[in-house]
């Protein structure tokens, strides 16, 4: 089986609300345990970022799409992992989307 990474992108707010929180994690570790053993990594949240662009320039916030979180799985191919993504929670707010892309294992 092949690694593949999910880099979710997105800037919607994180829940605030104890209830929100509790059913967004919910439906994160449903999702998980829906993926069982293909979950290689959990990954987690990130916060703000920066990119560097050629020439130095810094952009804060990420640029046009910024990165909100990862996750490593495995699956049998890159559609495999595509069909797995699709039900991912991140996907409930439309201002979100999952970057999905194979692990080149270099060493």
């Amino acid at each position: 089986m092949a690694k593949y990474l999910y880099v979710y992108h997105g800037s919607g707010k994180m829940p605030t609300d104890e209830a929100e929180r509790k059913a967004a994690m919910d439906a994160w570790n449903g999702w998980y345990g829906k993926l069982g053993s293909a979950v290689v990594d959990g990954g987690n949240p990130v916060g703000m970022s920066k990119m560097v662009l050629p020439g130095g320039k810094v952009e804060n916030n990420g640029g046009s799409n910024p990165t909100a979180g990862y996750t490593i799985v495995e699956a049998k191919d890159i559609d495999d992992a595509v069909a797995k993504a699709k039900d991912c929670p991140i996907l409930m707010d439309p201002g979100f989307s999952v970057e999905i892309a194979p692990i080149i294992e270099m060493m």
